[in-house]
Order: C-alpha cells, then structure tokens, then sequence
C-alpha cells in the first residue's frame, strides 16, 4: 500500500468516528465552564439569548435564574429547560441549544506557529483555519503537521499530514475538521547527522533535514557514490536504547537490484561501506 493511499485511508478513519460537527456539538459532547451556548425559545423571545458558562457550571437566564448546565450534552441542556418552562410559562416549548463556543475543551497549537498557544473553537472549524488562528507557520516550519485527537476510549489517534498537500494541493481532504481537544503540532525543522565511512568517494558526516526520508541510498548518494574497490557488503551501526550499538549487515547489490527494501536510517548512524578483495 503506497503512503500517500495510507495516509488517505488514515484521514477517513480519523474524521468518521465523529462524521458531523453537529453530532458532537448537540450529541455526545459535555457543556463544560466557560463554553457559549446559543439559546432559542420560539415561544419567548427574552430566551433568545447567548450565554458563557461560570466558572462554577452554571447559566443566569432571565425569567429562570440561574441553572447547573455544566456535565450535560445540549440535548439534555434542552430537555431541562423544555420542562422548566412548560412547569412555569408556556404548554409547549420548542427550544434549541447550542455550544458556539468549546471553551472548556480548547484546541491546542504548538510548534513552529506564530502564536502558540490554545484556541477555543466557535462553530466549524478546518486545519487552515486554526493554523491561521495561531498566526501562521514560522520560517522554522518543518514539511509534517501532526493532528492528535483523543477518542472516547482514552486512546488517541495521531493524523500525519504533508504541509505540501495541505497548502498546495489542488485536493481539500487534507483541509481536515478541527474539534475540540485536539492537539496540533508542527515540529520545526532541524539538521540531523548519518555518518558514512569507508569505500564511497566523500566519506565523513552528512547532513539531512529532519524531515528527510533518510535511507541507504539517499546517503551513499550524497556521499558522493561507491568507490572502485567497494564490495557489496554494507554495515549499519546503531546505538541501541541500552547504550550499545547494533550491527546490522546489508547486501548493496541486492538493495539495488529491488530484493531487498533500502534500509531507512536514524540520526547519527554510521555507515560502513566495506572494501572488495578481489
């Protein structure tokens, strides 16, 4: 399966659970301290009316006073003033609630933005529009932006997406839904070092960008190629979590020949092209 096929599957998957942005404002999400809600009552017009929650979870409504709101989903919201002021007022309420603003549950930009920092989300909201929310990408901006959402398990789903596909791709699937809670997180750029030594024509320290694909070929290449006395025998080396390195041996030829996938490399391995004898 290609990446870009991957990642493509990976979106849907992140976006369905929550297929509506209304689902999760009037369904399952909890009125929390500091949300807005809209509020409409077509028989009473005083009710037409927007709100933040305090801090203590309640809402000062005229002709009702003060209510606990906090914990409830906007149904329930509705549902305990339909029978407010059916039990006061009216024979029949037709009330709407509406969480305009998710200030209890803010989404959150960090990285290589102007202004990071948490946003509280109001109405619909998209990947570009709380980038641009946060003043934009810097100049350190790497070429990945990370999405984290946590789901209702506890557990959480990560979104990888090219800065490439979301700012210049003709296509608006990468333009993905913002809800609250989620996390956005664009890694600035960095150097890292692979070290490549032995039979190849510039050996020593090379440099890529963090955000580089960093495999054999990639680094004998910019190594300047092979040498005339080098075998097809390659050692990686790699310093493993319990300090020690890890040798790992790879037939060149074969990774040429598509026998073999082209190892992908980390920062500061080492990279030893072994000479022929014959």
């Amino acid at each position: 399966m290609s990446h870009r096929l991957f990642a493509c599957l990976f979106c849907l998957m992140l976006i369905l659970p929550i297929a509506a942005y209304s689902q999760e404002a009037s369904g399952d999400y909890r009125i929390g301290a500091k949300d807005v809600l809209e509020i409409r009552v077509l028989e009473i017009p005083e009710l037409n009316i927007e709100r933040r929650v305090a801090d203590s979870g309640t809402i000062d409504l005229p002709l009702l006073g003060q209510l606990s709101i906090a914990g409830k989903t906007a149904l329930e919201a509705r549902a305990q003033l339909e029978e407010l002021l059916r039990a006061k007022y009216v024979n029949r309420a037709n009330v709407s609630v509406v969480v305009k603003e998710f200030a209890s549950r803010p989404v959150s930009v960090v990285g290589a933005v102007t202004r990071p920092g948490f946003l509280n989300v109001s109405g619909k909201w998209s990947l570009l529009q709380a980038i641009s929310a946060a003043g934009g990408l810097d100049a350190a901006a790497g070429k990945k932006i990370y999405v984290l959402r946590r789901g209702e398990t506890g557990l959480s789903d990560v979104l990888e997406i090219r800065r490439e596909d979301l700012l210049q791709s003709s296509s608006t699937m990468w333009n993905i839904p913002i809800f609250p809670s989620d996390i956005i997180n664009i890694p600035a750029r960095s150097t890292v070092k692979v070290f490549c030594l032995g039979e190849v024509r510039q050996p020593g320290a090379l440099e890529f960008d963090s955000d580089d694909r960093i495999t054999l070929l990639s680094v004998i290449a910019k190594a300047g190629g092979l040498t005339d006395r080098a075998s097809s025998g390659v050692l990686i080396k790699r310093r493993g979590p319990d300090g020690k390195d890890v040798e790992t041996k790879v037939n060149y030829k074969a990774v040429i020949a598509g026998r073999l996938p082209d190892p992908v490399l980390r920062a500061d391995d080492i990279v030893i092209i072994q000479e022929s004898f014959f």
